[in-house]
């Protein structure tokens, strides 16, 4: 579970939130394992590899990913990520404050049911990745059992009453139309939230876990 803004350009409620954002993670510790394990897993192989996670909120993924630097719009936000030891600039999905062709991997966790265009957003991070370039993207799949509980109850929620949760075809086709290619996917959370207490590994393909990574290759790639 992740918390964003709408489209990334203003703070909505995360930036006066953040202990409540904080607390979740302390609540569902094994949650949390399962869906960076699952990140883990799409992430490119090799040494001195360079990439970003964007959106990173209080850099809780980027920290246990060892992912060493980002975005996040949200200056509460940033803060504490840089006291996790992350590099953070201000900037976000759609416009990112980057040169071209500079990064090996892209990481979205969560931050995508925020956006007002996925499109802007998947085009942005294809600028900023390397020929070959790998881009990863975890959310919480529309037509799962806790995708459909969050859009129920979307209107009793600080965090969530304003996210577009998507499914996975639509993200698909969203990564299509910018440009990416060779898709592999991985699920994790395969039960409701409060019945997580210990953790689940990851599976292959999607349409059983409520968390779905996508790892998408840039067009060009062999």
């Amino acid at each position: 579970m992740e918390f964003f803004e709408k489209n990334m350009k203003h703070n909505l409620p995360f930036d006066s939130n953040v202990h409540e954002y904080e607390e979740w993670y302390d609540e569902y510790p094994s949650v949390f394992k399962s869906e960076v394990e699952a990140l883990r897993q799409m992430l490119p192989e090799g040494e001195a590899l360079t990439g970003i996670e964007v959106g990173l909120g209080t850099g809780r993924f980027s920290e246990a990913l060892g992912i060493k630097e980002g975005i996040e719009p949200s200056p509460n936000m940033r803060r504490l990520a840089v006291k996790r030891g992350i590099e953070v600039i201000d900037g976000t999905a759609e416009q990112m404050p980057y040169a071209d062709l500079r990064f090996d991997f892209v990481v979205m966790a969560f931050c995508i049911s925020y956006f007002e265009d996925l499109h802007i957003a998947f085009r942005e991070a294809s600028r900023v990745l390397k020929q070959n370039g790998t881009f990863v993207i975890g959310f919480i799949d529309r037509n799962s059992p806790i995708g459909e509980y969050y859009e129920k109850h979307k209107p009793e929620s600080t965090f969530y009453k304003l996210a577009n949760f998507y499914t996975v075809d639509k993200v698909v086709f969203e990564l299509t139309k910018a440009g990416f290619r060779h898709f592999k996917f991985c699920q994790t959370l395969f039960k409701p939230l409060e019945e997580i207490t210990s953790f689940e590994p990851a599976k292959p393909g999607y349409g059983q876990g409520s968390f779905v990574v996508i790892q998408a290759r840039k067009k060009g790639a062999e």
